[in-house]
């Protein structure tokens, strides 16, 4: 500010002098008035920078008055000790176990025999299973849930669902389940862990709706019956235990089912998802039991597993950044990396932004299904930006590749694949 006073005081000075120089006034008889002028101008710019300067430097010996820096809780991100050794433990059995066997799964479209025995010895079902039947549960865990989906998807999209099926029928045993269905089916659980288990959840519908189906339960004779067909269901033929969303009464409810003679599968491949093994069943008047009692809550129980699947995404589009940053720096053209080029650099950029977003917004929704609170519009959000910007990362994943990108020569032809289950499966997972 002073230097700005210095400048203007120096430029009307200065002006002033060359028109005292001018003959112009002696013609006219002025000079002794614009002398004078000169003097009192200059006398009294002086005196105003010098109250100027006075008025801001007697602020100086004044303290700061910054704002503080706010003391209240807000949303933290960080992990505790007890989640970070599980977000350690998944990423490493992504990298050393997944990874490996992703790529022969998805050409023989089969879920390795291996992998269950490997996610014995990881303990996974343990992670959903109550302290008293053996597990680590002893509490909700929705977003330790959530970080483990996502961190194993790194591995591989399709092997994680498929693992994810059974460990995510004990997640919804233990919140939803009655007493009757939590004494029989969790202590089974705990005690063979061989039991595989899944979700039929999707219809063959255009547009499908998960609160309108077509498959109808009925109650006579005191016993459930089932009536209907369900598509998309993961590792369907080798399952013991099956989640049946139906209508009953109106109203969407879930029912237990155990295989048995009256349910016809029948093979459904899908354009990802391969490893899954995907089927669809035919329920014809299959006996059930209710999974739930009156409070029963199936919107959260839709909610919990589409935000499982935007965990998934977010770990996948994880791995496709990774892979595209390692071959843009390694892929020269014209005598230098691609990566050099704005074009695939801003693409990158874009991927790591979109899946911070993505995080968030499924780690918030998460946050507050574990606090009790109302979360369907979190979840429904988290779903909708997971479904647009996973596609959108898969796409750029295969463009950065060029012509690499469209062969099973790499892996984003398969990620590209998996992450549209995103936006077509509806729950079929919990967490």
């Amino acid at each position: 500010m002073t230097n700005m006073v210095n400048k203007a005081q120096g430029f009307g000075l200065s002006l002033l002098t060359r028109l005292a120089s001018s003959e112009v006034l002696d013609q006219l008889k002025l000079r002794k008035f614009v002398e004078k002028s000169l003097y009192q101008g200059a006398k009294a710019g002086f005196k105003t920078l010098s109250v100027t300067q006075k008025a801001f430097q007697k602020h100086d010996d004044v303290p700061r008055q910054r704002l503080p820096h706010q003391q209240k809780s807000l949303f933290d991100l960080s992990l505790s000790e007890e989640q970070q050794m599980t977000v350690d433990t998944m990423q490493q059995f992504a990298t050393e176990v997944l990874y490996p066997l992703a790529h022969q799964a998805d050409h023989l479209e089969q879920f390795p025999e291996v992998l269950w025995r490997h996610s014995q010895d990881l303990g996974l079902n343990d992670y959903a299973l109550p302290e008293a039947l053996g597990g680590v549960a002893s509490e909700q865990n929705i977003v330790t849930n959530i970080l483990m989906a996502e961190h194993l998807a790194q591995g591989d999209f399709s092997l994680t669902a498929g693992l994810l099926s059974t460990f995510g029928v004990i997640n919804a045993l233990t919140r939803w389940g009655s007493e009757s269905i939590q004494s029989r089916y969790l202590t089974s659980f705990a005690e063979d862990s061989e039991l595989r288990a899944s979700f039929a959840v999707q219809e063959a519908t255009p547009a499908f709706d998960p609160l309108r189906l077509n498959t109808q339960a009925t109650f006579s004779q005191g016993q459930y019956w089932i009536q209907g067909e369900k598509t998309l269901v993961m590792l369907g033929e080798t399952a013991d235990l099956y989640l049946v969303s139906a209508e009953f009464n109106g109203q969407p409810e879930v029912f237990v089912v155990k295989r048995d003679s009256s349910i016809r599968a029948q093979k459904s491949p899908a354009m990802g998802l391969k490893a899954t093994e995907t089927v669809t069943l035919s329920f014809q008047h299959t006996p059930a039991e209710r999974l739930g009692d009156d409070d029963f809550d199936y919107s959260a129980f839709i909610d919990l597993g589409n935000l499982v699947w935007c965990a998934m995404a977010v770990g996948c589009c994880e791995a496709v950044k990774a892979y595209c940053i390692d071959y843009a720096n390694q892929r020269t053209a014209f005598g230098e990396p691609i990566s050099h080029r704005q074009s695939v650099a801003f693409m990158i950029a874009d991927m790591a932004i979109e899946i911070d977003a993505m995080r968030m917004l499924v780690l918030n929704a998460a946050s507050l299904a574990e606090a009790g609170q109302d979360f369907h519009r979190e979840a429904y959000l988290a779903r909708l930006l997971c479904a647009e910007k996973s596609m959108q990362i898969g796409t750029n994943g295969v463009q950065i590749l060029g012509g690499h990108g469209f062969t099973k020569e790499h892996p984003v032809e398969r990620w590209y694949r998996d992450l549209r289950a995103t936006a077509i499966v509806q729950s079929g997972l919990h967490a």
